[in-house]
């Protein structure tokens, strides 16, 4: 479980460019605001197309610039968790939950998923009901059911009052310890990098 990554984008008048290599666990990506940590995330997703470089995750190339490979977003198997939790508003959370879930997920994995984040008491909720946690913690489940072989956190902490924020941490400990996904979790708090990272890459 790794990534390898490469790559380089001009966006406006500033350069992008990020090099790293990290093995299993959850890796960090620490830097300030502007550093480019984002537009990282976006060219790994296949949001945004480098301008050079190359993306391997877990022995898979994404992109190649040199040999032409370019894989679609859709086939990235990628659970990406934006800074906003964008959920459906017209969704209830079950609805939220199964969109995008595999048409053959085993009902035992999204049990176990839905333990693990603990909102099984939230199912018949609508998103303008829940807490910025409760909202944060449906994103990450969202992710988890569309069957990803890896995961991206954007800010996963961000806007979150001090106990919500704790929630997300232990939450996010838990994924890392339990799941066996590589995770990429951009942030530009050192208590967050500092605790929740097996590595952290300074952008």
């Amino acid at each position: 479980m790794s990534f390898d990554v490469d790559v380089e984008r001009r966006i406006g008048n500033a350069d992008i460019a990020c090099r790293f290599s990290a093995e299993g666990g959850l890796t960090v990506l620490f830097g300030p605001s502007g550093a480019g940590k984002t537009s990282t995330l976006n060219m790994i997703a296949g949001l945004l197309r480098p301008d050079r470089g190359r993306i391997v995750v877990d022995g898979h190339i994404l992109f190649d610039s040199a040999s032409g490979i370019d894989v679609a977003v859709e086939k990235r198997r990628v659970g990406y968790v934006f800074q906003d939790p964008r959920l459906f508003p017209h969704k209830t959370v079950a609805a939220n939950l199964l969109y995008g879930r595999r048409d053959n997920a085993d009902t035992s994995e999204f049990d176990r998923i839905i333990d693990i984040l603990g909102i099984g008491h939230l199912m018949e909720r609508w998103p303008r009901t829940l807490s910025g946690g409760e909202a944060r913690r449906v994103a990450i489940g969202r992710a988890l059911l569309s069957d990803p072989a890896f995961l991206l956190l954007d800010e996963p902490l961000s806007s979150l009052d001090r106990p919500r924020r704790e929630e997300i941490m232990v939450l996010i400990e838990r994924m890392r310890d339990e799941l066996g996904l590589p995770i990429l979790m951009v942030t530009h708090d050192s208590e967050e990098a500092n605790r929740l990272g097996t590595r952290t890459i300074s952008v």
